[in-house]
């Protein structure tokens, strides 16, 4: 007999965090907890208001499935019974857990895939000032971060690149404008930044309106974030970026993830690995999404006051496993 308990936490952040939507102070996040004859199975989601997700709606969704959980419903079944989204990534990662357990394997065992000593995460630097935002920029590589990704919204967006590369010359810089760039002249703003060596530009434009990309060069390549979410929408953003970001909450779990890999793979997309905020229980299963990326931003968990076990250590600007 299977049991499910669910849980709802808000934990507080060491700092606010802000992007071109707006501040939080703190994040809540569902966990969930399965149990079946001694074996416990684990995953956690946050539910996103941009993806008209709520507390309260997500919860209702677990409780939903309840039933058809502890009366043992597989993961792939799992699939085809809830939509893509936080609810079924909270499960779907449970259920991971759960069965890797059962069988006394690690995730990584249980996915099939080599698990490496380390990985590469960006290091987030929140929507503020040009000199806020250059001090954190310095204080991220001083203690060793060598990518760092610079939350941008509509205003001073070539002098917060300028200055943030002046003090991180050789950090791997990428941005992230999360949709905020409408209206803007992006070519012009394209050439602007070129200077400053960026990797990549993620979601410049509000999903649903980007469909002007497919007739602006990208000298900087371009990533579908808020634009795509499940495997489904990656064929038809080939013309308008080169690369995914994929996130559990918004793809609905790892067993999405891993498709969406081979799907990209097969679409010649490049991928990224992200994360809404969270603690290390989310992270550790998006590690496995991240050997095929590349370049990976799950440091949801340095943004907490307090992080959640199973710990993740971040040092270097490496999670190290």
């Amino acid at each position: 007999m299977r049991r499910m308990l669910i849980d709802v936490l808000t934990l507080p952040l060491a700092r606010p965090f802000a992007i071109a939507r707006g501040t939080r102070t703190a994040v809540a996040v569902i966990r969930v907890t399965l149990e079946q004859d001694g074996f416990i199975g684990r995953g956690e989601c946050t539910p996103t208001p941009r993806y008209n997700e709520s507390v309260e709606g997500v919860h209702a969704q677990l409780n939903a499935m309840k039933d058809a959980i502890e009366g043992g419903l597989s993961r792939q079944a799992l699939q085809s019974q809830l939509n893509a989204g936080a609810a079924r990534n909270a499960l779907d990662c449970a259920l991971w857990r759960l069965d890797a357990a059962r069988v006394r394997r690690t995730l990584w065992q249980q996915a099939g895939v080599a698990a490496p000593a380390s990985v590469v995460t960006a290091e987030t630097l929140s929507l503020d000032s040009v000199e806020k935002m250059t001090e954190a920029a310095a204080d991220a590589v001083s203690r060793g971060a060598r990518l760092l990704k610079i939350k941008l919204d509509r205003e001073a967006i070539v002098e917060k690149v300028a200055a943030i590369r002046a003090v991180a010359p050789d950090a791997t810089l990428i941005v992230d404008a999360n949709e905020a760039w409408g209206g803007l002249e992006l070519p012009t703003l394209f050439a602007a930044l070129l200077p400053y060596r960026l990797a990549m530009i993620e979601q410049p434009l509000p999903a649903g309106e980007d469909a002007g990309l497919e007739h602006i060069a990208h000298p900087i390549p371009l990533c579908a974030d808020e634009s795509c979410h499940t495997r489904g929408d990656i064929a038809a953003l080939r013309a308008r970026y080169e690369m995914i970001n994929i996130k559990l909450d918004k793809c609905g779990g790892l067993t999405e993830a891993l498709a969406m890999i081979d799907e990209a793979r097969k679409q010649e997309m490049r991928i990224m690995v992200g994360c809404m905020l969270g603690s290390s229980l989310a992270m550790e299963a998006a590690l496995l999404a991240t050997p095929q990326a590349e370049h990976v931003d799950l440091d949801g968990p340095i943004w907490l006051a307090a992080d959640s076990s199973p710990f993740l250590t971040y040092s270097q600007g490496r999670i190290w496993l």
